[in-house]
């Protein structure tokens, strides 16, 4: 198979699909993979690095798109893109369809078949291709909400960790998955006091049996929520529902109940947020104000990280790519229960339901386009 890795294009986004380690795999099986000249730059890998490990390089995304039977990218194509796709051709990337109606009518129109990394799901229900950047998402949630809730960049003033004779700041995260996970170990390594929402119990449980002392659990509810909003200072959207929009937990008129200089960080952002008044920001214009409250909504935040992110995303992908350049899309989805749902779209149809019913459209079952 003819494996194509374009350059990001979308705003600061300095993530490559592939790293020279996840070319040299394909390669020595006898697949070709083209990257597009400096796509790697970014993340610290040169175009000489991709061609020892024997890549052919390409001049620009054109090209790559035009020679490839599968495109890996890390985000969704942007609307200069979406000309590029070509029908039957397979696309294999974080494409959020459900936070974005144009992009879905866009890939519905092409007639390619769209793979999603975010709703790979394994039998147990964890998301393989997914947990890695939220591992590195939910670490950064806490990293950014210290640095916004610093009294220059709007924020309350307030050092998470406190110092002798001063109580640490306080953190809620809403969601005690993946992300919610990673952001309570930051924030409690940071020495501030956290509470976890969730509505599984036996995740509360579990997260109650393993994390510090200055961790807490509580059940979530809009009672708990709007309790709890009113003194922390950093409050951490972390909130998934796989291939749909999130849940909005967090509405206008809680924000009247914050403090002021108060920082959210929605985490849920790229799948629409789980706070209402959140909109997607860049690293470059990351955060806004309204009611006096820092909303921090950036929707690539591996982005800024991109030599781990790159890393940690290539470890995870590279077997599903091997899988489904070696067999095909059709036969690897037919083998693999978990490679299947992370089909999106299909040669014009919907056939994943959260993205239909997203946005009111067709769903097509999944079986009837591997025949």
């Amino acid at each position: 198979m003819i494996i194509g890795v374009p350059k990001e294009i979308k705003a600061d986004e300095d993530r490559v699909a592939l790293m020279p380690a996840g070319v040299n795999e394909l390669v020595k099986r006898n697949h070709q993979v083209c990257i597009e000249t400096t796509a790697g730059e970014g993340s610290g890998f040169t175009d000489e690095e991709y061609i020892k490990a024997g890549a052919t390089i390409l001049p620009d995304s054109e090209s790559v798109f035009a020679q490839a039977e599968m495109i890996m990218k890390v985000k969704e194509p942007i609307e200069q893109e979406y000309h590029l796709v070509r029908e039957g051709q397979l696309v294999f990337t974080y494409f959020h369809f459900a936070s974005y109606e144009p992009l879905t009518h866009a890939m519905i129109k092409s007639k390619s078949i769209c793979m999603a990394y975010e709703t790979v799901e394994l039998a147990d229900r964890t998301l393989p291709l997914l947990i890695p950047m939220s591992e590195v998402a939910g670490r950064m949630a806490v990293q950014e909400g210290a640095k916004y809730l610093e009294a220059p960049m709007g924020g309350r003033g307030v050092l998470l960790g406190g110092v002798p004779g001063v109580q640490p700041g306080k953190v809620l995260i809403l969601g005690g998955g993946i992300v919610g996970t990673q952001a309570a170990k930051i924030a409690a390594g940071l020495g501030a006091m956290v509470t976890i929402l969730d509505v599984n119990l036996q995740r509360l449980r579990y997260l109650s049996d393993v994390m510090p002392a200055n961790v807490y659990t509580q059940y979530s509810n809009e009672y708990n929520i709007r309790k709890l909003i009113k003194d922390h200072d950093v409050i951490i959207g972390a909130v998934l529902i796989p291939g749909a929009k999130a849940p909005k937990l967090i509405t206008r008129d809680m924000l009247a109940d914050m403090k002021p200089g108060t920082v959210l960080v929605d985490v849920a952002v790229d799948q629409g947020g789980c706070i209402e008044t959140c909109k997607p920001t860049t690293h470059a214009h990351p955060t806004f104000v309204i009611d006096n409250v820092v909303h921090y909504c950036v929707a690539n935040m591996p982005g800024a990280v991109p030599y781990t992110s790159t890393i940690a995303l290539t470890n995870a992908t590279l077997p599903y790519a091997i899988l489904l350049a070696e067999r095909g899309w059709k036969k690897a989805c037919r083998d693999r229960a978990d490679l299947r749902k992370g089909l999106n779209i299909v040669k014009g149809k919907i056939v994943y339901e959260g993205v239909a019913a997203a946005f009111d459209l067709e769903h097509v079952k999944v079986e009837s386009v591997l025949v």
